[in-house]
């Protein structure tokens, strides 16, 4: 993790372990299962946590800072289905499936915190900017992945890689957001896990290897 990302989710970055942070998180990941974001505010969260509202903003800017904060297993839990990509083990199609189905799983394990992690990005600017850097931290990853398979011979040549992997992360992104929203046009996760699969692999190698 980076220094900056650090500081931005916690104040108190030498103090990540301290039991009061890890009470707070607790306390705001139970409240989230029972409401949305905007039903809760500091006070509930630090009553939960039996702790005083000057401990919250010891550690946390504000609750979207906070939601960023408990969003950041899943993050760590999504750099790691992205290893899939450059194992180099199995088909195309096996690691780019192995890939979206480690995110999905990830999603489905967190989606209480997606979804607040959703609203906190739409409503606070350093937590969009977070958003956005968390997704570009994978971008490397997939353009070299691109560029490989170039080089290989196994993809034809196309836009850039960077380009086209920024534009495939941001489809990821939009694909949870709906499941995590929801709506009367709402489609089942695996039908859409399937329906990334199916451009991920179109995108890159111009067909289904």
């Amino acid at each position: 993790m980076s220094a900056e990302r650090e500081h931005v989710l916690d104040r108190r970055g030498p103090n990540r372990g301290d039991r009061r942070r890890r009470a707070l998180l607790s306390a705001l990941d139970e409240l989230l299962r029972e409401g949305s974001l905007a039903s809760i505010n500091v006070r509930d969260i630090s009553r939960r946590a039996d702790v005083t509202r000057s401990a919250f903003y010891f550690y946390f800017e504000n609750k979207a800072v906070a939601v960023a904060a408990l969003c950041d297993e899943m993050y760590q839990e999504s750099f790691t289905a992205g290893t899939a990509l450059l194992s180099g083990e199995g088909s195309p199609e096996d690691r780019i499936r192995r890939t979206i189905a480690g995110l999905f799983e990830a999603w489905a394990k967190h989606r209480h915190v997606f979804r607040a992690m959703l609203d906190a990005r739409d409503t606070d600017e350093t937590v969009r900017a977070l958003w956005d850097r968390d997704r570009e931290s994978f971008v490397p990853r997939v353009a070299a992945l691109i560029e490989r398979e170039r080089t290989g011979g196994r993809a034809p040549e196309g836009p850039d890689p960077a380009l086209l992997a920024t534009v495939l992360l941001e489809l990821n992104d939009r694909a949870l957001e709906r499941l995590s929203r929801g709506g009367p046009s709402a489609v089942p996760a695996d039908e859409l896990r399937e329906a990334l699969v199916t451009v991920w692999l179109r995108t890159i190698y111009g067909r289904c290897p």
